[in-house]
Parts: structure tokens; sequence; C-alpha cells
């Protein structure tokens, strides 16, 4: 049955596009030339549709196939390095508002999930939905001991759906590859497979809670923000029983107002928020629109965000987040060399690329903003044309990386909502400044070599087994290297002298790690520029022995 409905729903798919003749995105393309001329056989959609732009008619078609393709648009909408900015825009106005399912059905899967009936699980389930998407539906609940609760149901058969549909996706993007424009930049496998990830990731219900348990934990006894509490016992891969929270949308601005909220303070706040979710916890809510960011009204004074929805949380590997910090900091003093050298630093661009041409694409990029105000400027529109200028290269940007860019355009977005004249710097820079000085301090990396510490000693005798035992089968020639004696001895001496630094550097980390520790104990003497001196001598000590590794010879 799945072969025969499978042909017929890829043919469904086709009929939409050529529908909403949506052959023109694969302009100049052997692909739509086949397709222009089906369009003969398929009759446009009927009213002002020929009318529209190319991504109204692209978001019309995927709310057209159903809820998977919406959120298949949605995630689609994130890759604006990929996007044209028109077809990006109306993509993010998709919307993954369906019809419910019925709420017995809701309250089977509960029993089902949790292996017991509902009344003992919780004293009321509202069968009536308070929200459906595509993947899940909301439904009120209350606890036995007495507290207010939401349970994340998953649709019935969601997965099977979701997978057939992903085979689908692939098929078109097969043929997008083989027959559709620049396959090479568009990379159409790729995207796919980001979207199948991300989707197959919301699908585990258990995953959220983990995500919002993790966000909670950074944030406890915060007053900018609030995560509600998962309640554990009640949760699993198809349920998720959260703390229920209450509050506005954080784009209604007329419900804040009338609270008398101080619309520029939650500004400057959700910017600070976003900043300190990337840079100091490097765990930071990827999905953050207005539905998933509410406004705590009860709190006039002191104002508070409460996030919902875990399922797309972003982490960047930390070389990147360092050079991601790094970047914004050079952004702003304009220093567009240093731009340029820390992409190339960081892989993102090729390595062989000159770096005057890369500095002088860069300076095209970002001096157009800084004849603006710097209240008009947005980080994210910057990083997107810079990610842009990356693809000109032909490079590939982590997934992750795209993610966050389009996480800084939402919060942005919702910062000059708040408040138009918002300035963006002067609110980041601070919080991204101290951050960065915190990290920098010599408890932060003594507290980071002591970590990596045991795997340098675990890994050291390796290494030196390792050199030993392929020195020996390359002068025996069992790898095929040829080599001459001297080569080999002078390739031992280096090993033997690897080792010794080795062994130096180990001892040198290990005393830093022995002061920062002194540091960290709040151990009394005397001090000196307001340290223990005892960390002082440790700190010297180390640099000694760190340095005569490197400086001894033979």
């Amino acid at each position: 049955m799945r072969l025969i409905r499978s042909p017929l729903r890829m043919l469904g798919i086709l009929r939409v596009l050529l529908r909403y003749r949506l052959h023109e995105l694969a302009a100049g393309s052997r692909l739509e030339r086949v397709l222009r001329l089906a369009t003969w056989v398929v009759p446009a959609a009927r009213g002002d549709v020929a009318r529209l732009s190319r991504g109204a008619r692209l978001r019309l078609a995927l709310q057209s196939l159903g809820p998977i393709f919406v959120k298949f648009g949605q995630v689609l909408a994130t890759r604006r390095d990929l996007l044209p900015a028109d077809v990006a825009d109306e993509l993010a106005l998709l919307q993954d508002q369906v019809a419910p399912f019925a709420g017995a059905r809701a309250r089977a899967q509960v029993e089902s999930a949790l292996g017991r009936p509902v009344t003992e699980l919780y004293a009321e389930f509202d069968e009536t939905p308070l929200a459906s998407a595509s993947i899940a539906q909301v439904h009120a609940a209350r606890l036995h001991d007495g507290r207010e609760v939401v349970v994340k149901v998953l649709r019935p058969g969601i997965a099977g759906t979701i997978e057939a549909d992903i085979g689908l996706l692939r098929a078109l993007a097969a043929l997008s590859e083989r027959f559709g424009p620049d396959p090479e930049r568009t990379r159409p496998a790729e995207v796919v497979d980001e979207i199948a990830r991300s989707l197959r990731d919301e699908l585990d219900l258990q995953r959220e809670g983990a995500n919002g348990s993790v966000l909670r934990r950074h944030f406890k006894d915060s007053a900018d923000l609030y995560v509600p509490e998962v309640h554990w016992p009640l949760t699993c891969e198809q349920v998720l029983t959260l703390e229920r929270v209450r509050g506005v949308r954080a784009d209604d601005l007329a419900a804040i107002e009338a609270a008398g909220i101080d619309r520029r303070a939650l500004a400057a706040k959700v910017v600070q928020l976003f900043y300190t979710q990337v840079f100091r916890d490097n765990f930071f809510h990827a999905d953050a629109h207005p539905g998933n960011l509410w406004v705590d009204i009860s709190r006039v004074e002191r104002p508070r965000f409460i996030a919902l929805d875990f399922g797309i949380m972003g982490a960047l590997p930390e070389i990147d987040q360092f050079y991601l910090a790094e970047n914004f900091m050079a952004i702003f003093s304009r220093d567009y060399r240093r731009i340029a050298q820390l992409h190339i630093d960081a892989g993102w661009m090729p390595g062989t690329l000159r770096i005057d041409d890369l500095e002088g694409a860069v300076r095209t990029v970002c001096e157009p903003y800084f004849t603006r105000p710097l209240s008009e400027i947005a980080l994210g529109e910057v990083l997107l044309k810079l990610f842009k200028v990356a693809h000109q290269y032909q490079l590939t940007l982590q997934p992750q990386l795209i993610l966050l860019q389009k996480t800084l355009l939402n919060i942005e977005g919702l910062g000059r909502l708040l408040d138009p004249k918002l300035d963006i710097w002067a609110v980041a820079e601070p919080v991204l400044s101290q951050i960065l000085r915190e990290k920098r301090s010599p408890q932060a990396i003594a507290k980071r070599l002591g970590a990596r510490l045991p795997g340098l000693v675990a890994a050291a005798p390796e290494v030196a087994e390792l050199m030993h035992a392929y020195l020996k089968q390359a002068a025996a020639g069992e790898h095929g290297v040829r080599l001459h004696s001297d080569d080999l001895r002078q390739l031992a001496a280096a090993a033997r002298l690897g080792q010794r630094r080795l062994l130096h550097a180990v001892s040198g980390i290990g005393v830093a790690v022995l002061a920062a520790v002194l540091v960290g104990q709040g151990l009394g003497g005397p001090l000196w520029q307001g340290l223990p001196l005892a960390a002082w001598l440790g700190g010297g000590l180390a640099l000694g022995l760190l340095g005569s590794a490197w400086l001894r010879r033979g």
C-alpha cells in the first residue's frame, strides 16, 4: 500500500508546485524547462495567486501540502544563506497552527505512553486543547497536589508521516541536485538532512524536556527569564508535562503597555538574555519567536520573560564561540582586517585565500552599515552578509552558525519592535565584554586546563608508543616511505625532545592548576596586584617549566 501511496503523494506534491507556478524558483535550469512544459496540463490556482510574489506562492503551496511541509518551510526559512531574502521573509510567516486531533485520542496517547489511566496521573485533564501544531498539541491539566500543568502530546502516527514525507523530500532533493539551479551552492540533500534532524529531534519530547531543564538550571533565580519546571514522572518520549505559566506574547505591545511595563527595559533585556545564553552558557533557545517568548506582566517593576517550547536549542563548538565573539568585537571597532583574519583562522574561509581580497570583501559588506546611527545597525544582518561572502568562496558553514544567525535576527527584530530606537550594540557590548573577561580570567583558564589535564596525561604514553612503533615500521620499509638513516635519527631525536617538552608542559600545567586551586581556596598570605603571592609564584614556576620545555635542546 505504501508503495502505491508514495508515487501518488509525489505526483500530488508536483501538482501543487505547478498550480502555484513555482517552476520559476528553478529559473535557468533543466528542471525549470521540464516543469514549465507541465504547466500546460495543470491549471493555475484561482484568485489573485498569480499576482502574488514567488515567496508568498511558495508559502501558500506548503500550507496546502500539510503540517509536515509547513514545518519544512519553517526550517527552510532559517537558511537565509541559501534563500533569496524575499522568499525567506515569506516562509518566516508560516504559522504552525493546524486543526487539533480529538481530545479522547490525546487522553489515550497519554495513557498508552505513561502506562496508567489519566485519572491516576492527573487530578484533572482537559480534553479541549490549548494549542495544536503539526507535531503535537497541548492540554491543560492539574496534578493531585493541586499544581497546574500543561501536557504536550505527540500527534498519533506523526512519526510515520514524517518519515514518509522525508523520503519524498529526499527524492525531490535528488531531482534538484541533478537538474536544479546551482546545486553545489544550495546543497539540497544537506538541507533535507538538516530538516530531517530537526523534525526527529522534535519527535522526542523527553529531549525537549531535558533542554528545558538545562535552560531552567542556567537561569535559576534569574530576575530576567523564567523557565517552567519539567515534571519528570509524567514525561517520556511521547508526553511532556510542564508547569503551567501565564503571560502575554512578547509582541503584544498593547497588553504590555496596559500593564504599565517599560518596553525599553524589556527590549534591552531580551538582547542581553540572548548574548548571555550564547556566550556564557553556550546553550541558546533557537526558536525564540514571540509565540515562544512571553512576558510576565505580573511583575511591573522588574518584568521578566518566560521561555516556552524547547524543541530547537543551539550550541556552538568552543572554537566557533570564541571566533564569533571576537568577530562581534571587531565589527564594531571597524577592524576589517581582523574580521578577515578571524574568518580564516576559524576555518570559515579557505586558508589559501589572500587576506587582502577577503578584507576588501568584508569592508564592502560592513562599511555601509556604519554610515547609519548605531541604533539602526542589526548584527544579524551583518552576520548574514558575512556568511554570504563565505558562500561566494564555496565554503559550507556549520548549521549551528546559521541557526544562531537566524535566532539573532529574531531577537533583534523583537528588540526593535519593543523599542524602535534600541541601540543593540550599547546593550550587548557590556554583557559580551564582561563574559569574555570572565572566560579569560586566570581562574577560568586554569579550570579549563585542569579539565583537560587528565586526557593529556593519559594520551602522552600512547603518543610516544605510536611514534616509536611508526619509526620502527618506517625504518623497516613497512610503510613504503623512503627515508635515509640520518632522517630517522633526526626524527627519533625530535621524538625524544617532544617527549621531554610534553613532560615539562604537563608539569607546568599542573603547577598552574595548583596555583589556581590556591586562589580558589582563598588561602591567606601577602597579596600583590590583588592575588595571593602563592598564585604568582606558581604561575611563574609554570611559565618557567613551559619555557624550558621549548628551549632545551638535545
